[in-house]
């Protein structure tokens, strides 16, 4: 097994790490990379929210920068998959996440605590141009609900020809995917000559969701994680988090 990961730069060291330990060869290309908005959160807006709900680790690393890690106390926190739970656990913020089964948003939204939220106010923390389905089950239970986008994606600028290339070189056969965005990033960059060799790549994604859009760009051995965390990546890979 030869493993490629494709998180943004720095994102994937803890995976490096556990890779190296077992033995695994991997190769780094990330398909993603994340940059700060200039959006900013007045205080009042802060004050006034009940509930601060985060899409992922990016979410809690730059509102943190914006926050100077001054987190607000009267909130519940919520959190998109382990992950993101355990970046806030890193500020001692507990937050309720989305159970083992589901790491994903319509886990989340099947948790008791967002079932009665009518009148409730939430703040979405994510990245520019997000996904809308919690924003939108969260309304039709009568929430009142604002977004704080705190980072952009950007797609790397890479040879699609060049790459794979380096990739068949070095025999990858496993792929991470840690995002439906990266998993298109990965199949918009893939020449059509290789995507055979892609399609015979073990694609492991994150959740039910990637999973069926995986399957609907034609990849067919892919295994669902349920959830972009390391060891949930480890455990999908046949490892164990040493």
């Amino acid at each position: 097994m030869k493993v490629l990961l494709t998180r943004p730069l720095g994102r994937n060291q803890a995976m490096e790490e556990q890779l190296s330990l077992s033995g695994v060869a991997y190769f780094v290309t990330p398909l993603l990379a994340i940059a700060e908005t200039t959006e900013q959160l007045d205080s009042v807006s802060l004050k006034q929210t009940e509930n601060l709900l985060f899409i992922s680790t990016n979410a809690v690393d730059f509102a943190a920068q914006k926050l100077q890690q001054q987190f607000p106390q009267h909130c519940r926190y919520f959190a998109v998959g382990q992950a993101t739970a355990d970046s806030l656990a890193q500020f001692n913020i507990h937050a309720y996440t989305s159970p083992d089964t589901s790491q994903d948003s319509e886990g989340l939204l099947s948790l008791p605590q967002l079932q009665n939220v009518e009148n409730q106010t939430f703040l979405i923390v994510r990245g520019v141009g997000g996904r809308e389905a919690l924003a939108e089950q969260l309304t039709a239970r009568g929430a009142q609900v604002d977004y704080w986008q705190v980072y952009q994606r950007i797609t790397p600028a890479l040879d699609g020809h060049d790459i794979s290339r380096q990739w068949k070189s070095f025999g990858i056969d496993t792929i991470v995917v840690t995002s439906g965005e990266i998993l298109s990033n990965l199949v918009d960059l893939v020449p059509k000559e290789s995507f055979a060799w892609l399609r015979a790549c073990h694609i492991i994604v994150p959740s039910n969701r990637v999973e069926i859009q995986a399957k609907a760009m034609g990849l067919s051995h892919i295994t669902n994680a349920n959830g972009a965390n390391t060891q949930a990546t480890l455990m999908s890979l046949g490892l164990n988090l040493l």
